[in-house]
């Protein structure tokens, strides 16, 4: 029997899943602060929408994802990313067509073979938000600023933004043409990944992990010296946006990120505390990936987060996660007749919205108080043979260490009050 889960997964174990609530919770409700509406899109789509959107030449779709043939003998792919399958579900809906912008958002596990570490496993999750039907640097910079403000939110204080222009279909093609110039002299002492990125996606290049490939790109030409007026004047615009907002940023020129759809802005909330992957949110624009896929021209702009490196990171700023909720009532009983009356209580306790629980183990009495103890009960009921001839019940109040006999008929309106539910 196969006793441990496959390499790069990891069990969510019920000793831990209050942190995960939390920071879901926290997302759900920025996103209606802010106006964004979930998303829920399968697990896995056809590999084509990959190949078109994230780009064939990526290291996503070149290396990381698990693709198979189905019994058709279709090519389908457990998604890699959020944001392709979010266009997808927005062009095959045709909610373009409706008054625009529209603002989604999703919390997605996602999937991407890779050398498993720190805060990065083959399947992760992730959340994310994406603006659709909007040129305007205004929906950039409220994307941007929704990430501080979650990453604030969530206790994060050692991560820096930097941001990039990767420009447009207009003025890229002539600074890859400048950088493939410059990078050509060198080509021999590249890495095979590089070599292999030079003809189809030289951008890539620059944001190279290799430290000697770094050196030879050291001073190559840059994408921000190329743009076109259109994209100087929307990262200029941009930037003055994030001013007016309060939000300190860093311009990071050598910024591509690892998908071919971007377009003008680019961004990443970057932090050294997680190990070798620094990049805690990153995002950008995708002004002509629903298009790619089959839809009309609508740009786009959103970003991704894992929850995985959020975590650890909270961890690391020592984010103080509030405990998981307490047993409000245990009923220990003692005798059958006492059993038949608690499963009665807790039963009426519980479609009262109270969290009552109750022994199954057959316990004797002392052994049941051990284990409300355990569950953390704040009070414990206790009935037995006496207490139901005579209709009362006793309750003890576990942090006070007080007891009261109280009538049965008043056990949950008093737990009620006293708890202020």
């Amino acid at each position: 029997m196969l006793t441990t889960a496959p390499k790069g997964t990891k069990d969510i174990m019920p000793e831990e899943i209050h942190r995960w609530h939390f920071v879901e919770g926290k997302f759900r409700r920025m996103c209606e602060n802010y106006g964004y509406k979930e998303i829920r899109t399968p697990d896995f789509e056809h590999t084509e929408l990959f190949l078109r959107g994230v780009g064939g030449t990526t290291d996503i779709v070149q290396k990381e994802m698990y693709t198979f043939k189905d019994h058709a003998g279709r090519s389908i792919t457990l998604k890699p990313e959020g944001t392709s399958p979010a266009v997808r579900a927005f062009t095959e809906h045709k909610t373009f067509a409706n008054v625009q912008p529209t603002k989604l958002c999703y919390e997605t596990p996602c999937f991407r073979y890779e050398k498993p570490q720190a805060g990065r496993l083959r399947q992760f999750h992730q959340f994310g938000i994406e603006v659709f039907g909007t040129p305007d640097m205004l929906a950039d910079a409220e994307v941007i600023c929704f990430a501080k403000d979650f990453l604030n939110e969530m206790g994060i204080k050692n991560v820096q933004l930097e941001i990039n222009s990767v420009g447009c279909p207009n003025c890229r093609p002539k600074y890859r043409e400048a950088l493939k110039n410059f990078l050509r002299p060198h080509y021999d002492e590249l890495c095979d990944t590089c070599k292999s990125r030079f003809e189809t996606n030289p951008m890539r290049i620059l944001d190279c992990k290799s430290p000697e490939d770094q050196k030879l790109v050291q001073d190559a030409p840059m994408m921000v010296d190329y743009l076109c007026d259109d994209c100087k004047a929307a990262f200029e615009d941009l930037k003055a946006n994030l001013d007016a907002m309060g939000i300190d940023y860093v311009v990071n020129p050598k910024i591509v990120r690892g998908l071919d759809y971007y377009t003008k802005t680019a961004f990443e909330f970057v932090s050294t505390g997680i190990g070798a992957q620094s990049t805690v949110c990153g995002g950008g624009r995708y002004d002509h990936l629903v298009e790619e896929i089959g839809g009309p021209e609508v740009p786009g702009v959103g970003f991704g987060l894992g929850i995985e490196r959020l975590l650890l990171l909270m961890d690391e700023n020592g984010f103080p996660f509030p405990e998981p909720a307490p047993v409000d009532v245990f009923i220990a009983v003692m005798g059958d007749a006492a059993k038949r009356e608690g499963l009665r209580i807790m039963h009426e306790m519980r479609q009262s919205g109270l969290h009552a629980e109750m022994d199954i183990l057959s316990r004797k009495v002392k052994g049941q108080f051990k284990y409300a103890a355990r569950l953390n009960s704040r009070f414990t009921v206790m009935i037995g043979d006496d207490e139901i001839q005579k209709g009362v019940v006793q309750l003890k109040d576990m942090d006070a260490h007080e007891q009261h006999e109280l009538p049965l008929n008043e056990l949950e309106k008093k737990v009620h009050e006293l708890l202020g539910k």
